[in-house]
């Protein structure tokens, strides 16, 4: 018999004011067999949805309806929880300077990079 570790569906976060990419991040999510949070458009919407439940990992998009993510993210990072940012306004090193611990892939990202950081976010999630 499995045990609930084995069944639990990975749940990830998605972050991105942008409708279609949103839809596009949402499916390849769900293609790679985790359930979706979101996706919202505001940090604001995400921290609430976060006071409810912290997901396994997150994608998130730096420029949101709202402003910059990085209020979201920092509460991420405190509470462990991996993230992958997904942005066109900041570079891969940018982010790194800031969340050392987090991935970054700059718009437009190849599915096949976002699938590869994904499983390696499943791996340092908790």
């Amino acid at each position: 018999m499995a045990s609930q570790a084995e069944n639990h569906q990975p749940t990830v976060l998605v972050v991105e004011d942008e409708v279609i990419i949103a839809l596009d991040l949402s499916e390849t999510v769900r293609d790679m067999g985790f359930r979706v949070e979101g996706p919202y458009a505001t940090r604001d919407h995400a921290m609430i949805a976060i006071d409810q439940e912290m997901p396994d990992f997150a994608i998130l998009d730096v420029m949101t309806a709202d402003g910059e993510v990085f209020p979201l993210a920092d509460v991420l990072t405190e509470a462990g929880v991996p993230i992958i940012f997904h942005s066109g306004h900041f570079t891969e090193r940018e982010i790194a300077q800031r969340y050392p611990d987090a991935q970054a892939a700059e718009k437009p990202c190849p599915p096949s990079k976002l699938m590869a950081m994904m499983g390696k976010a499943r791996k340092l999630a908790h």
